[in-house]
């Protein structure tokens, strides 16, 4: 008996055609393929609004302002926020994941003066703009930034004495696995904080900022970076869970919630945990 299988599939690049050769010729089957001919079957080519880090590869020169148009220019003011909510164990290694141009990687090393920062983000192109800005500011020594996916992070088990992940979950494929992760890699006790978008829903001022999210975002940034892109992160805001939801999902991850903090009206939420494990 042949070891091999009668269909067998060619390893190929991303968005190659997938290829299946059969065994042996089989009898025509009106498809209009000759027999014994490889079945080929078109898979759809992938596209770069997907919240990849191809997607971001492609908006990474103007990130840091279309955070700015989602966030309302409050932005800035929450990264302290979630800085602040390190200390007292950010005298630790620190890990950011998806950490992006490393805007909140810069504020941990500049907050935290002897702790050492590592950014981990699954974009190219967003790390090389982060490490223009690590150059700029003088922290390569203390920041170090590498292409990992937040899914399998390639760190030892209690490796940081606190992680954090801001305006990235959202974007995670598999939500549960990298708050696991993130909760795997920091030490017990340890702070993991989250910082994310959301759609307002309650509040004097929800319709105002829905009206942001849905009608003005969409138009500004797909003038500074393409439709399809912010299409792709606008829809990603107002799909991610509510506060209290995302919050359960994140103790089934390990984590212990100490706070929920709202901010902006409801534009974004602080997620203030303990590692448990």
């Amino acid at each position: 008996m042949s070891d091999t299988s009668p269909l067998e599939a060619r390893r190929r690049p991303a968005g190659a055609p997938l290829v299946i050769e059969e065994a042996a010729p089989t009898l025509a089957d009106g498809s209009g393929r000759p027999a014994g001919a490889p079945l080929v079957i078109e898979e759809a080519a992938p596209t770069l609004a997907d919240g990849s880090g191809r997607m971001f590869d492609r908006i990474a020169p103007r990130y840091d302002l279309l955070n700015r148009i989602l966030s309302l220019g409050l932005d800035h003011g929450w990264r302290k926020k979630l800085v602040r909510a390190l200390a007292p164990a950010a005298a630790g290694p620190l890990l950011d994941v998806a950490t992006g141009t490393a805007d909140v990687a810069l504020a941990l090393a500049r907050a935290y003066e002897t702790a050492r920062v590592v950014g981990v983000d699954t974009s190219t192109g967003m790390l090389a703009v982060g490490r223009d800005k690590l150059r700029d500011a003088g922290l390569e020594e203390r920041i170090g930034l590498l292409p990992a996916d937040a899914q399998a992070l390639p760190f030892e088990d209690a490796s940081f004495a606190a992680a954090t992940i801001a305006f990235g979950i959202r974007n995670v494929p598999d939500r549960a696995r990298g708050l696991a992760e993130m909760c795997r890699v920091t030490k017990r006790g340890g702070p993991v904080v989250v910082l994310e978008l959301g759609e307002p829903r309650a509040g004097v001022l929800a319709p105002f900022a829905r009206a942001h999210l849905h009608a003005v975002v969409p138009r500004v940034g797909a003038w500074l970076s393409g439709a399809d892109e912010y299409r792709y992160l606008e829809a990603s805001v107002a799909r991610f869970p509510a506060p209290e939801e995302f919050a359960s999902q994140m103790r089934a991850a390990g984590i212990a919630i100490e706070r929920v903090e709202s901010l902006g009206f409801g534009a974004a939420h602080l997620y203030v945990g303990r590692a448990r494990a």
